[in-house]
């Protein structure tokens, strides 16, 4: 880890969870990005070498008060709350404790404890703000759209992944499980891929052990409908190779039965990529319907078919709304955006 100087430090991103989680992405884009405005470090295990970091030593031995006086601790899991209540009263740190709820759903007792003793609480979508008991101020997640990008040559692209050039692609990304909503995209496209002769889709992603009977269901069910050369199962990929799977896609299908917050439709419109996902998560938040997408509710074959279809039957509908989607996520969802307005937020609880 980047050790840093603990004096030059205002904020604490602790991540108390080995395993690689959504919590420990968001704060791996997050911190870079932050530390060119403010002094930040991160704590805890599970997080990339380069990564500005204080060590449990370090941060038990922090002095009393930071550069501007007080310092912001972010946590965004109850053992991080716990974590800050023990420095901030049984270590006498002058913290400022901030807490982002990505939860929609009715909190445990001992969460609303918790979070009564934060300075602050954030939630990343309408959704989730709507289940606290007091008001909170709504930061959604953003997006790295230089990474997150339309290709120039999307038929070279294709060439290089072995995929199809000429034909419309679709695709879902993610675990393989029920809860994704994996089996209403199989059975949807066994539908549309009849439909639309010249189209491919794509189940992107990894089943886990529990799973993988799921899967193997899945992959019979496409046999049986003679669609193996068409719908296709290929092999997850690393997390830095993902958006060029994005950009060779023409549409995108996110149809979980349930999410937390779901980054999945803004990677694939910020690579110009429309959307059809279910209402879920921050879907209704994060889709422009009738705009760069459309929204069905969730579980619903048949909805599945119908939008897809009608994205795909419309003349111009997929260029226009590619365009659509592109400059809806440069405008209201660039990672800078969530950065900037977490600071913002930091730098308010430091001189408060």
């Amino acid at each position: 880890m980047t050790q840093v100087d603990p004096n030059t430090i205002d904020v604490v991103a602790p991540n108390f969870k080995r395993r690689l989680s959504g919590v420990t992405s968001t704060i791996v884009r997050l911190v870079p990005l932050q530390q060119k405005a403010i002094g930040i470090a991160t704590t805890g295990s599970g997080l990339p070498d380069d990564m500005p970091h204080l060590s449990m030593g370090q941060l038990l031995s922090l002095r009393r008060n930071g550069p501007s006086g007080p310092r912001v601790w972010h946590a965004r899991r109850n053992v991080e709350m716990l974590g800050g209540l023990v420095l901030k009263h049984l270590l006498r740190k002058n913290l400022k404790l901030l807490f982002t709820s990505a939860s929609q759903r009715q909190h445990s007792g001992y969460t609303k404890w918790l979070m009564s003793k934060m300075d602050r609480v954030i939630a990343t979508s309408a959704k989730g703000a709507a289940y606290l008991d007091h008001p909170v101020q709504v930061v959604h997640h953003g997006i790295n759209t230089q990474d997150f990008a339309p290709v120039a040559d999307k038929s070279a692209l294709r060439r290089t992944l072995g995929l199809p050039e000429e034909a419309i692609i679709i695709g879902c990304f993610g675990r393989i499980r029920a809860q994704k909503g994996t089996d209403v995209f199989v059975t949807a496209m066994l539908d549309v891929l009849k439909q639309h002769p010249n189209a491919v889709a794509l189940v992107m992603g990894r089943a886990t052990e529990k799973y993988e009977g799921f899967e193997k269901d899945l992959r019979a069910q496409v046999k049986a409908a003679g669609l193996s050369d068409r719908l296709l199962f290929p092999a997850e990929v690393p997390v830095w190779e993902v958006a060029r799977w994005y950009q060779a896609l023409d549409l995108y299908v996110a149809p979980q039965r349930w999410e937390g917050f779901g980054l999945t439709p803004l990677e694939a419109m910020s690579c110009g990529v429309p959307v059809v996902a279910t209402r879920v998560g921050a879907f209704e938040e994060l889709v422009a319907d009738q705009t760069c997408g459309l929204l069905i509710d969730p579980g619903e074959v048949d909805q599945m078919v119908t939008a897809v279809t009608s994205v795909l039957s419309v003349e111009g509908r997929l260029q226009d709304w590619s365009s659509a989607a592109r400059a809806h996520v440069l405008a209201g969802f660039a990672l800078e955006k969530e950065a900037n307005t977490l600071v913002a937020l930091y730098q308010d609880l430091l001189r408060g």
